[in-house]
């Protein structure tokens, strides 16, 4: 998926979606004008908020309107009651995603580029589609040849200071790292709202 300007997307859309506009230095050169426009006015329709909603949440996983409308579908019809939480664990659960949460690399498009290139291992085997799905059990690791690679050479110090999600078990010195649970909404604090995004699509 093409992003484009990151910063522009993240004010027209209020929330700082990017890895790129979640640092203190990207806050401080943003005017007074352009801080306050990270909040925006209130959508004035409900299908505005529903839009508004979906969007943030398809750029903060960096999907294609295909990809993602995709995803909502395969949830809306399976009928369950818990479809958020649902659709979160299947967007957390992507490859690249667990990547980044895994703090193999500092963004969900850097990770995302490190599975494309080949340089991640799932159970043992080389896997580049970064829509792969991971499950419990599995064990996401980096290429051996890839290890020396300056990509992955601040990882280790990196790790002393990450916050790792409670679904992912890492081992920082051989950069390993196990899923042991699904991915659950109530561990992560959102800057999306999934119902308004499945109402959305249910209409």
């Amino acid at each position: 998926m093409k992003v484009g300007p990151k910063y522009k997307i993240a004010r027209r859309l209020g929330t700082p979606v990017f890895e790129k506009t979640q640092t203190q230095k990207y806050a401080l050169n943003l005017s007074k004008k352009e801080r306050l426009g990270m909040v925006p006015a209130k959508p004035k329709t409900e299908f505005g908020l529903q839009l508004l909603e979906k969007q943030k949440t398809r750029y903060t996983y960096l999907l294609s309107e295909k990809q993602f409308s995709k995803y909502v579908k395969e949830i809306l019809t399976k009928k369950k009651a818990h479809g958020k939480g649902l659709l979160f664990s299947k967007l957390e659960s992507r490859l690249d995603n667990a990547v980044f949460r895994a703090g193999f690399r500092p963004t969900r498009l850097s990770a995302r580029q490190a599975v494309s290139h080949g340089h991640i291992l799932v159970n043992g085997k080389r896997v580049t589609k970064p829509s792969f799905s991971v499950k419990k059990g599995d064990v996401i690791s980096v290429r051996p040849q890839s290890l020396s690679s300056p990509m992955f050479a601040d990882y280790s110090e990196n790790a002393k200071t990450y916050a790792f999600p409670a679904w992912l078990k890492c081992d920082a010195e051989k950069m390993v790292a196990e899923v042991v649970a699904l991915p659950e909404i109530g561990a992560a604090e959102l800057q999306f709202d999934l119902d308004a995004v499945l109402e959305y699509y249910s209409r």
